[in-house]
């Protein structure tokens, strides 16, 4: 896999609350952006801000069709990428220093 990105950053980006939900509703294939904005009261811009270093990196493919955004997940890469234990060791310490902060 092409290491050519900030693999804390995507992590980060990843297991944000929002993010984490639209990333959710991914699984199932390509959603128009202006449906998940509905979804989750934000404006198209926002979800797609939210998502830009994802899309940046191409773990999410952002496509036009007819004047309209969809998005989709890259599967393959997100997977790969969850696979590799180093990120989980560090997914699981960021947790664990998030959950510090709130404590």
């Amino acid at each position: 896999m092409d290491e050519s990105f900030d693999r804390e950053k995507i992590i980060d980006c990843m297991f944000d609350p929002i993010t984490s939900e639209i990333l959710a509703k991914l699984e199932d294939g390509k959603k128009e952006c202006y449906v998940l904005s509905q979804e989750f009261s934000m404006s198209e811009s926002d979800i797609l801000q939210r998502l830009d270093y994802l899309i940046e990196c191409e773990f999410i493919f952002k496509t036009n069709e007819n004047q309209k955004n969809f998005i989709s997940a890259n599967n393959e890469k997100l997977s790969s990428l969850l696979e590799n234990n180093d990120t989980f060791d560090g997914a699981i310490n960021g947790l664990e220093k998030m959950d510090s902060y709130l404590n």
